[in-house]
């Protein structure tokens, strides 16, 4: 018999057809210029300007009701904004004096329940977009995108025959299959187990690279965000939190919010003295801040390093509240030494805590690392 461990690391092979066969789209860069938009007194997007680059990915990220939706919508015509101006390539398609036909603007969507045809088969779901070509083209073209999201077995089957995971590939063949230069997808995967989520976004994003389209991929999950966005945009109550890399947005926050968006936090209410934020942990840096202004420390949940106590200890000590297995982690709730009841999560590998330190028997010595902490004035 094979041995197991071997056969679960070998790699998997993937069951989306032949590579570089999904044909190549002319990109577009497309752009939002101090995008509004209100429902009657409510106000869904606050002066959004924001642009997706040509043959990139930007993911519109953010929890739900921050308007990301609306705004991919509105990318797609299918609503029109109540200010501001979309863009394509610098030319205006939806402004005030300008509306572009979804259908004129050369877009591809693909929805969050993946919108099939039911009384279609996939073939012809996918050659719906294809009405512009000769029969033997549209089928030819079609066939072609089947194959590459290993589908090519299955023109005939209808979409209540198919799995999650199968409708949304076709799905994504439909929506490519008029070579869009902007290809818009609000939470994709959304609906999916998280094992065959995490494969259909790296098929997925295989695909765009291939075909060139300029990509916009709404989502809620940051690490999908992460995994995707060559530009991730952060929504927060209808305005952009900040844009950037997945890097900038992780490692140089511009708020408590966008810090809090992407790993778990400790915070400490504080104020600032010479410039600083005084913490269990020590001082942290604070820009911009005046003596006595008050503030929010925060230090991501990871960059806590939680060790025996030792006499030549400097740091924080505390004991541990509770333990919590997490696979390869142990959660920790500790509460710190003299410190009013404050209470500090942290994560540390299996096996690092001896058992009298998991179950809080012995102090524990605590540091944590600056690269994981921020500070921004309260309010």
């Amino acid at each position: 018999m094979a041995d197991p461990a071997k056969i679960s690391d070998a790699p998997q092979k993937s069951r989306w057809g032949t590579p570089n066969t999904a044909g190549v789209s002319i990109p577009h860069e497309l752009s939002f210029a101090n995008i509004g938009h209100r429902i009657g007194d409510i106000k869904i997007l606050d002066d959004i300007s924001l642009t997706a680059k040509t043959g990139s990915v930007t993911c519109l990220l953010g929890p739900s009701g921050s308007g990301k939706t609306t705004l991919l919508r509105i990318a797609a015509g299918m609503e029109c904004q109540s200010s501001g101006s979309v863009l394509m390539d610098g030319r205006e398609i939806s402004g005030d004096t300008v509306f572009t036909p979804p259908e004129e603007r050369g877009v591809g969507l693909v929805f969050q329940d993946y919108a099939l045809f039911p009384h279609l088969s996939v073939l012809d779901n996918v050659l719906f977009g294809l009405k512009y070509l000769k029969r033997d083209v549209r089928r030819e073209q079609a066939m072609k995108l089947l194959s590459r999201v290993g589908l090519d077995d299955r023109p005939g089957d209808f979409p209540h025959m198919l799995s999650g995971g199968e409708q949304q590939r076709v799905a994504l063949a439909r929506a490519l299959a008029p070579r869009p230069g902007v290809l818009l997808m609000d939470e994709p995967f959304s609906g999916l187990d998280a094992r065959l989520r995490d494969t259909m976004r790296e098929e997925t994003m295989s695909v765009l690279r291939e075909t060139r389209a300029t990509s916009i991929v709404v989502t809620h999950d940051p690490e999908e965000a992460l995994r995707m966005g060559d530009q991730i945009a952060l929504l927060h109550k209808g305005k952009l939190e900040q844009a950037g890399t997945g890097k900038d947005l992780y490692f140089r926050p511009k708020s408590l919010f966008a810090a809090g968006f992407f790993s778990e936090l400790n915070y400490f209410d504080a104020s600032v003295q010479s410039g600083r934020v005084n913490t269990p942990f020590g001082p942290i840096p604070i820009n911009g801040a005046r003596n006595g202004d008050a503030a929010t420390a925060a230090f991501r949940v990871g960059s806590i390093q939680v060790s025996a106590n030792t006499p030549s200890n400097k740091g924080a000590t505390g004991r541990i509240i509770s333990s919590r297995f997490i696979g390869d982690f142990d959660h920790l709730r500790i509460g710190l030494t003299g410190g009013d009841g404050i209470v500090v999560r942290a994560r540390v590998p299996v096996g690092q805590l001896s058992a009298d330190l998991l179950e809080g028997r012995e102090d524990v010595s605590l540091n944590a690392s600056l690269e994981g902490s921020f500070a921004f004035l309260a309010g």
